[in-house]
């Protein structure tokens, strides 16, 4: 501040450089004026023509709070700076959306629906293998993104949701059950393809500000669980750098990228197939799917075409679907066809992008999805809302912003096999009752159930499950079955590896931990842990039968650590058989 001069004058001469009339700015902001510099000063300008006064109402004066206000600039300019077109631009989409929901206006008037074409698969037929062998060849050219920006409260669970055990049989953790099943995939690929050197798969994790430093510590406390570090990249997804990681790669040879939501247990079940079907079909995007009844509440994938021609291949969320079918010819609306389900298959949010159209796509376009607002209002009147709402846009929408010519595809896989993601907690599972649960404790008895049935299709004589309530939500529990993903990422892998005459009671568990294990003419009933180094043999055989390891129903409630409260129940111990074996065969 020039010497003689008071604030006032100082804040008069500043406006005055910068020509700015600020006769009619909130009085609140003109006294706070010397906190900011000539470019903060420009942006609440721009805040004020945009009828955005309202934010320095309750402006204390000079010298209260001065930090605070420092930082809502230093904030406003980090928005500013990350939004196509600036805040001036977020600011007019949004009020032109809400002026779209008010009137009720749907977003797909003029479009005609109609069923897409895609490829729909079922375990263990010749199809399928023939998919996931395609697949595994082209693993060595995709990257893998894990959006990964949330915590798991929403869950009852207080850390990153990655560190969430995936099942408590082994403790094994969502992160490094993917970790765990990219490695996999990146050596069964350099196999089928006879590489002299085994292709490192990239792995990137869009992680937050809230999540970016508890990713890191999970990953360099475990050894990054086996993977190189130098394979795994951490963005914070403010940045939008992912294209550069990209680019940058794309000169190596990748052609794919695979991005999966955080606690789907099931996906790497699905992955090897679906990869297989883009490949083959030379999809541009493949959105994974999953059957879908009629009006349930998830998204269905769906072509629409307009009355001139222009189609385009997008997920269309459940409540505008069934009435967007009754205006267009089809008076009954969303309903089930001859298999059961709807014709409009289930969208799961993981996509397969061909990685060269992507970034032409996002050179283009600057990363930027058509937006939409979700307001939730207080009453009819649509005047107010009761909470804040914002603009949003989902990845699955990147489809709208392609030509004509792009080949959209999709592929079903049963629910069983491919989806259990984990994000309601136990309250909010039971709400409504006719939706899955979706919850910690249905998405470990999915993984249970998955094995059990792989097993079954692989020849094994697996034993029916029973019905049992924890946190009271109704689940299937079926044997205990885990694996290793190196033991068996495919359905050809793990039919390799079963013989004939095997049998698995309803109670017993059995957890392979090794890439060479065979299992034949096995009866267990009771617990059975196998560890082996990658070099050995085993092969498991005859009866073994112990008390092995009971479910203990708990409390959500009761003082138990929460990511066992969460499910209901934790795993009592009793016998088991455990054998470790190193290089050499048995």
């Amino acid at each position: 501040m020039a010497s003689g001069l008071t604030t006032a004058d100082s804040t008069a001469k500043l406006l005055s450089d910068l020509k700015i009339d600020a006769g009619d700015w909130p009085p609140t902001l003109v006294k706070n004026l010397h906190l900011l510099s000539p470019d903060q000063i420009q942006s609440g300008k721009m805040l004020l023509e945009m009828g955005q006064s309202h934010l320095f109402q309750h402006w204390a004066e000079p010298g209260v709070d001065d930090d605070q206000k420092k930082a809502f600039f230093t904030q406003l300019s980090k928005l500013n700076s990350s939004y196509p077109g600036g805040l001036a631009s977020y600011i007019k989409t949004a009020r032109e959306l809400l002026a779209d929901s008010k009137a009720g206006k749907n977003p797909y008037d003029g479009f005609t629906p109609s069923v897409p074409i895609g490829e729909v698969l079922s375990l263990g037929d010749d199809n399928f293998i023939k998919f996931e062998d395609v697949g595994v060849k082209e693993a060595k050219n995709a990257a893998f993104v894990l959006v990964a920006g949330g915590l798991g409260e929403r869950l009852g669970y207080n850390g990153i949701k990655g560190a969430l055990p995936a099942e408590t049989t082994t403790g094994t953790c969502f992160l490094q059950l993917y970790i765990e099943s990219i490695l996999a995939l990146q050596e069964a690929s350099s196999r089928l393809t006879q590489g002299t050197c085994q292709t490192e798969i990239p792995f990137v994790i869009m992680t937050s500000d809230d999540t970016h430093t508890c990713t890191l510590d999970l990953l360099e406390s475990n050894s990054y669980f086996g993977m190189k570090a130098s394979q795994v990249k951490l963005l914070k997804q403010e940045k939008v750098a992912c294209l550069d990681y990209n680019d940058a790669r794309h000169d190596s040879g990748l052609r794919w990228v695979i991005f999966f939501q955080d606690t789907n247990g099931l996906l790497f079940k699905a992955i090897p197939a679906s990869l297989g079907v883009s490949a083959t079909k030379e999809y541009h995007v493949n959105s994974l799917a999953v059957p879908r009844k009629a009006k349930e509440a998830i998204g269905g994938i769906t072509k629409l075409t307009q009355s001139d021609g222009r189609s385009m291949v997008i997920n269309v969320e459940y409540n505008q679907l069934d009435p967007l079918l009754r205006a267009t010819g089809h008076p009954d609306g969303d309903v089930n066809c001859e298999t059961g389900y709807s014709p409009f298959p289930g969208n799961i949010n993981q996509l397969i992008l061909e990685l060269g159209p992507y970034i032409k796509e996002l050179t283009k376009t600057g990363g930027a999805v058509k937006e939409f607002v979700n307001p939730k209002y207080k009453d009819a009147s649509k005047t107010s809302f009761k909470s804040s709402t914002r603009l949003e846009c989902m990845m699955q929408d990147y489809p709208k912003t392609l030509p004509p010519s792009a080949r959209v595809g999709f592929t079903v896989i049963d629910t069983w096999l491919a989806y259990a993601p984990v994000k309601n907690n136990p309250e909010a599972a039971n709400i409504p009752k006719q939706n899955p649960y979706h919850s910690a404790t249905s998405g470990e008895m999915a993984i249970y159930r998955a094995n059990s049935l792989i097993l079954k299709k692989a020849g094994v004589q697996v034993e029916d499950p029973v019905q049992q309530v924890f946190n009271n939500q109704e689940v299937e529990v079926w044997p205990r079955v885990t694996w290793k993903p190196k033991w068996g990422i495919t359905f050809a892998q793990i039919q390799s590896k079963v013989g004939g005459g095997c049998f698995i009671s309803q109670k017993s568990t059995m957890a392979l931990k090794g890439r060479h294990i065979f299992l034949e003419n096995l009866t267990l009933d009771g617990t059975l842990i196998i560890n082996s180094s990658d070099d050995a043999k085993v092969k498991v055989g005859g009866s073994i039968k112990n008390k092995g390891w009971l479910i203990e129903r708990i409390d959500y409630k009761d003082t138990f650590p929460e990511e066992l409260r969460i499910r209901g129940f934790k795993i009592e111990k009793k016998e088991q058989l455990e054998k470790t074996y190193g290089n050499f065969c048995y």
